[in-house]
């Protein structure tokens, strides 16, 4: 199997300091601080690139379980909301998905979209916060 990395790089205290935060493979480099992650400012945060992850993990976990059964999806569409609350910690997560899947009936979707949230592997590794789903079959 693969092995995955990413970097950060912080100077400063908290309130003064930044950092960036780099993919791997560089992909994506940005800037971070205290008010992109805390409040509205410029730049990312971690649970941002945390909601990437997801979202796109789960998108490829759902297209592989419904391809496997037969109901090869058009596309997948998936939003990734991390809640932070006071600690900071993450306190809930929530996954929006709409998909195009030819001749699948909403159960079935339903059904399948239910266990990609479960199997995917970043939904594995999230599986101490509490996590919703909302799913919709596209037709």
């Amino acid at each position: 199997m693969s092995v995955s990395n990413s970097t950060a790089v912080w100077k400063g205290n908290l309130t003064e300091g930044s950092g960036t935060m780099k993919l791997g493979k560089g992909a994506y480099e940005g800037p971070f601080t205290k008010a992109s992650r805390f409040d509205d400012g410029p730049g990312t945060n971690p649970e941002e690139l945390i909601g990437a992850a997801h979202a796109g993990c789960y998108s490829m976990f759902l297209s592989a379980i419904l391809s496997k059964s037969g109901f090869p999806p058009a596309e997948i569409r998936t939003t990734a909301k991390l809640h932070l609350g006071a600690g900071p910690a993450i306190t809930l997560i929530v996954l929006e998905t709409q998909a195009v899947v030819p001749n699948c009936d909403e159960a079935t979707f339903l059904s399948h979209a239910e266990q990609a949230k479960v199997g995917c592997p970043v939904s594995k590794a999230l599986s101490a916060v509490p996590m919703q789903l909302k799913a919709a079959l596209v037709k």
